[in-house]
């Protein structure tokens, strides 16, 4: 109708929330308290390019940990392996190894 003043959506929602968390603890539901840092499920946020790239850094990664290994910064095994920087550092915290550097 012209002239009344329609309700703010914000309020239907937050509304319609309110008596869904009643709904849920009324029944006897809990929260959970999920830590700091964890997410969901690591497979969902995958797609086969990811895998794909993952299995080619796994293949490089022997020599990654060898050269580190022997006193190697990251920039002198992203050098001599022609990498990048930031893959060889990827290639390292994914395999749990430091550098001299790091």
């Amino acid at each position: 109708m012209i002239g009344v003043p329609m309700p703010h959506p914000r309020d239907s929602i937050i509304s319609d929330l309110n008596k869904q968390m009643d709904q849920f603890f009324g029944a006897g539901g809990k929260a959970q308290q999920i830590p700091s840092g964890v997410s969901g499920d690591p497979k969902l946020a995958s797609t086969p390019h990811h895998d794909r790239l993952r299995v080619e850094r796994n293949k490089i990664a022997p020599k990654v940990r060898e050269l580190a290994e022997a006193g190697r910064t990251i920039s002198e095994t992203a050098k001599t392996l022609h990498m990048h920087v930031k893959r060889v550092q990827l290639i390292a915290t994914e395999n749990k190894f430091k550098f001299v550097d790091s």
